[in-house]
């Protein structure tokens, strides 16, 4: 079976050698996801020091822009938000983010749940506190 790699133009450049996204016959695995911004790869809602402090830490608008990023690469790749089967998330603080994480995304997902797991780690390769590896399931075209 043949793949088609996919490469979002207006979603965050991956962080290392990888598409965002592959489709292989009817499903579409999606690299994962952060919430950096496309625009200035910066990661909204976190303002750190000069030494790595974090002066500001907002993890509700890095939620939502992971939200956003994940659209973004699902509709580059002729996907919808509907066409998510299965959502794995990555928390770098579970205990402190994790009913936040829920409440927003039962906000993005009142029509469609997919299948999903979340996932405590210690740390992402960017200064981020989420990320995203989702896949979905495309009709024939």
């Amino acid at each position: 079976m043949a793949t088609e790699k996919i490469d979002a133009q207006h979603a965050p450049k991956p962080v290392g050698l990888y598409p965002h996204a592959r489709r292989a016959g009817n499903l579409l695995f999606l690299s994962g996801i952060g919430p950096r911004d496309p625009q200035t790869d910066g990661v909204p809602g976190l303002k750190q020091s000069p030494t790595g402090n974090y002066l500001e830490f907002d993890f509700e608008q890095q939620v939502h822009s992971v939200f956003r990023n994940v659209r973004t690469v699902l509709e580059a790749s002729g996907a919808r938000w509907e066409d998510l089967v299965d959502v794995t998330v990555f928390l770098t603080d579970m205990k402190r983010d994790f009913n936040t994480f829920n409440r927003i995304y039962a906000e993005y997902f009142k029509d469609n749940l997919p299948c999903r797991t979340t996932v405590g780690i210690d740390s992402l390769p960017t200064p981020i506190a989420i990320e995203l590896k989702c896949m979905a399931y495309l009709e024939e075209s």
